[in-house]
């Protein structure tokens, strides 16, 4: 059992950096920094906004891999469609941030409570997220997860899924956590920026939106047979840098995660301890 637990954790992790959705982390954290800052809030926002990300992307996993499989041969034609969507949504989202504008969603309103302030937005995410993954990363979490429960080890099943999820929840929350501190630090200590950061965040998402769009592009001109998708120049340049990200997180392993995200955590209350008045 515990060699299937690892394997689950194993997978989760890597399912954060699938080729078929790892360009969606740095659209994530570019929403994480482009949100409301707030100094004290850096460690809460950057955690909420990780697990609200993980649990939107397992639950698309759990529903498919148990209720949808049967509509998996109508599904799965037409989810780059939805890849090429989401890919535009996120260009036009960046576009938005280069022109100096802040995003207009509820999720990230200044006025909205701190718990809800980025959780409804990356479960949402999340749910997007899984949805571009599932055609790369579906196969290991039926096969892991699935199996268990639906061979009637319902315990085991669950167990398994937990494990997958708290694998994908350990890769984001450490680069969420990570990257809210540097955000944050920047703004304590350079005004300016302030307002160059957002702008910088809108360039990532941009770029990254144009990825997801033309993957989705080259999925569906994999399924028409067009044999010039074999040789696209943008997919074997990313091909590379994915399995670069998936090598180095499996060599990493949990445990260095997990002390990756303690130091983290250490040195965000470090930080606010020596921020506070004397």
């Amino acid at each position: 059992m515990t060699a299937a637990l690892l394997l689950a954790l194993t997978a989760g992790m890597l399912g954060a950096v699938n080729p078929c959705g790892f360009a969606l982390l740095p659209a994530y954290l570019s929403l994480l920094v482009a949100g409301t800052s707030d100094t004290r809030g850096a460690v809460g926002r950057a955690l909420t906004a990780a697990a609200g990300l993980t649990v939107g992307y397992v639950l698309v996993f759990g529903a498919f891999g148990l209720a949808l499989a049967p509509l998996a041969g109508w599904l799965r034609p037409r989810l780059p469609w939805l890849t090429v969507a989401l890919g535009v949504l996120l260009v036009l989202a960046g576009c938005w941030l280069l022109a100096g504008r802040r995003l207009p969603a509820p999720g990230w309103s200044a006025r909205a409570p701190r718990l809800t302030r980025s959780w409804p937005s990356m479960a949402l995410f999340g749910a997007a997220y899984a949805l571009a993954s599932l055609g790369c990363a579906i196969a290991p979490f039926l096969a892991i997860v699935v199996t268990s429960l639906q061979a009637g080890s319902t315990g085991q099943g669950l167990a398994l899924f937990g494990a997958y999820a708290l694998g994908m929840g350990l890769v984001v929350a450490v680069a969420a956590l990570g990257v809210a501190l540097v955000r944050d630090g920047l703004v304590a200590r350079l005004r300016v920026a302030g307002a160059l950061v957002p702008r910088l965040s809108g360039l990532v998402l941009l770029l990254a939106g144009g990825y997801v769009a033309w993957y989705g592009w080259y999925e569906l001109r994999l399924a028409a047979g067009r044999r010039d998708a074999l040789h696209d120049p943008v997919i074997r340049v990313a091909a590379q840098v994915q399995r670069a990200l998936a090598d180095a997180v499996d060599r990493v392993g949990p445990a260095v995660l997990l002390a990756a995200l303690a130091t983290l955590l250490l040195i965000a209350l470090l930080a606010k301890r020596a921020r506070r008045p004397t």
